[in-house]
């Protein structure tokens, strides 16, 4: 992973990315969360982050005070998002964060490509594997948060769209 520097939205992306397919061994147990039975979509960003030495990023374990710490930094964007910024979702109550992920691709004004962990075609915010999803900025997404990432000006990580066919998932469900 030399390839992009420590401390880039890159490296967080290539980091990701090598997580796709990765499920748990049983409910919410999964490495992200130290096998501890909690929902882990914060858990993946937080090991994500780690691995990929992104430094002054807030725990997201919980998604909620992790999005109030990057709005209290001045890292919210309601729109406009940036392949590498951190995406919030909700389903449920409006502007209601239940869920986040990792933007790693834009594919028109308002449909983003995400890598999440815990979540599934069934149930979006606890399904339990690393996924690569479609998101829309007005329905699911609540707002992003821009990390403060090291520079980088080379190619970033390329992601595919989901196939309808769904995932191979490494491990059991």
């Amino acid at each position: 992973m030399a390839e992009y520097p420590i401390g880039s939205a890159a490296r967080m992306i290539r980091v990701a990315k090598d997580e796709i397919g990765v499920a748990e061994t049983g409910d919410n147990l999964v490495k992200y969360n130290n096998e501890n039975g909690l929902a882990w979509c914060g858990y993946f960003i937080d090991w994500v982050a780690k691995r990929a030495g992104v430094k002054k990023l807030p725990s997201q374990i919980s998604t909620i005070q992790g999005a109030n710490k990057m709005k209290e930094f001045g890292c919210w964007i309601d729109d406009s998002p940036e392949v590498g910024d951190l995406v919030y979702m909700g389903w449920g109550a409006k502007n209601h964060i239940e869920h986040i992920g990792l933007v790693v691709g834009i594919i028109d004004k308002k449909t983003v490509l995400t890598i999440e962990g815990n979540t599934s075609d069934k149930n979006q915010s606890n399904g339990g594997a690393v996924m690569v999803k479609e998101r829309n900025i007005g329905k699911e997404i609540i707002g992003f948060a821009r990390p403060k990432y090291l520079a980088f000006d080379g190619e970033l990580p390329q992601v595919e769209r989901p196939k309808a066919s769904g995932v191979k998932l490494k491990g059991k469900k």
